[in-house]
């Protein structure tokens, strides 16, 4: 099982990093993996594959604890990679910090951050459905139904620059 930790205080300091996939070291790309691992796979009982070639084209947006615990992390691909647009992919908590307010942290950070690398190209992401209207107040709008992604409903959603 990941290593992560099994209470954290919204208190302790945390870590903001932004780097791409070839200034990873290695022990943040297994911290990554770990936690996507934790989140997607053993705890929403989703066997799919994850490593899905898209890593290596992203920016990967994380935070850390002072103890080098993965917190939370999303990808940021540049557009034609999962989309012809720019998009945000592989968004995860820790189930230790949900409700404290770092997810949508974690997701305002990443829009800035795609805004920035790609000025004027607009967002999509492919979000769970059950959580849109969290994306929905970060000003991400559906487009189209809902659809089975791994035995997960998710619904594609675009956020204009």
């Amino acid at each position: 099982m990941p290593t992560v930790p099994a209470a954290i205080s919204t208190e302790l300091a945390h870590f903001w990093h932004c780097k791409p996939f070839s200034a990873l070291s290695a022990q943040e790309l297994y911290r990554l993996l770990q936690l996507r691992e934790a989140v997607f796979i053993i705890e929403q009982a989703c066997i799919y594959p994850d490593l899905d070639g898209l890593d290596d084209r992203a920016w990967h947006l994380f935070c850390t604890d002072a103890e080098g615990h993965h917190l939370a992390g999303a990808r940021c691909l540049p557009p034609g990679s999962a989309f012809a647009e720019s998009s945000i992919g592989r968004v995860v908590t820790s189930p230790a910090i949900r409700g404290s307010g770092l997810g949508r942290e974690l997701m305002q950070r990443a829009l800035a951050f795609n805004r920035r690398q790609w000025p004027g190209q607009e967002i999509l992401i492919g979000a769970q459905a059950h959580l849109e209207a969290f994306y929905a107040s970060l000003g991400f709008v559906p487009e189209g139904g809902p659809y089975d992604e791994d035995g997960i409903l998710h619904i594609h959603m675009r956020c204009t620059p």
